[in-house]
């Protein structure tokens, strides 16, 4: 007899840091229901359908492949998203970004970019904190616009919309109050690449030359054309280049430039303001 509990029992994810979070949310997938039924339910036998469905999405995680992909869905702020293996998977790091621009600006009418969008995490989660804003998120991989608009459509969150550019390309003329952005920020001989979820993620959204900041040093750049004076520019970074960023702001002529710390105590995001 094969239960609920003795497949949550008998656990062979050596290489995952949280198997047994794993494996409930794996079989919780397979079975359709919450992670809080199996707990009420662990007598309960599985059909071989089941076990086999369950024995592969265990198997692809042994492989190292991220639970989010194999589920094809990650929370997010409030948010439940639809990822895909084009995408970065939403991380709770990245929830500063939005805390931060949150409290940065009034809960009025503005414009709003999201650079590097993906799955459409960060843009979507302004636009249902904040439904006066009109959020644009850009990513210039198109699945992930479509991926970005999917996930707007099922939230029913009419104020943010998702275009294909590379940056700034497609955005001529236009100018925001804010700009946020979590761009590729990794250096491309960073041991890390090749642990852990990252290995499984498009590694154009994580490399960015040999110290990491060429997308950064292109964003501070360019953001002055497309900012409102007195507007934000919010970007997170990895958590040993708040200085370098920081710096980058100054000599391009931000004002108000500073760095937020993230629940682990690093400096994870950087911001300035464009002057009045």
């Amino acid at each position: 007899m094969v239960t609920i509990e003795s497949l949550l029992s008998n656990l062979e994810l050596p290489d995952s840091p949280t198997p047994r979070l794993d494996a409930e949310l794996l079989l919780a997938h397979t079975l359709g229901k919450s992670r809080g039924y199996l707990h009420t339910w662990p007598e309960r036998e599985l059909e071989a359908s089941q076990r086999e469905r369950y024995q592969a999405a265990l198997a692809r995680r042994r492989a190292g492949e991220p639970v989010a992909y194999i589920l094809g869905r990650q929370g997010f702020w409030s948010l439940d998203l639809d990822v895909a293996s084009h995408t970065l998977i939403p991380r709770p790091d990245t929830e500063l970004l939005v805390e931060t621009a949150l409290a940065l600006l009034p809960a009025t009418p503005l414009q709003v970019l999201d650079l590097g969008t993906g799955t459409g995490a960060i843009a979507l989660a302004l636009a249902c904190e904040r439904p006066a804003w009109q959020v644009t998120g850009v990513d210039r991989v198109p699945e992930a616009v479509a991926l970005a608009q999917g996930n707007g459509i099922r939230l029913q969150l009419a104020n943010a919309r998702f275009v294909a550019s590379c940056w700034f390309s497609a955005l001529a003329g236009q100018r925001f109050q804010l700009i946020v952005s979590n761009p590729p920020y990794i250096a491309a001989a960073d041991p890390h690449l090749s642990q852990g979820d990252v290995r499984f993620e498009p590694s154009s959204a994580l490399v960015a030359g040999i110290d990491g900041l060429d997308d950064i040093r292109l964003i501070i750049e360019r953001a002055p054309e497309h900012l409102l004076a007195g507007g934000w520019l919010l970007l997170e970074h990895g958590f040993d280049q708040a200085e370098a960023v920081r710096e980058l702001l100054v000599q391009r002529g931000f004002a108000t430039v500073e760095s937020r710390r993230d629940l682990g105590g690093h400096q994870r995001i950087s911001l300035g303001q464009w002057p009045l």
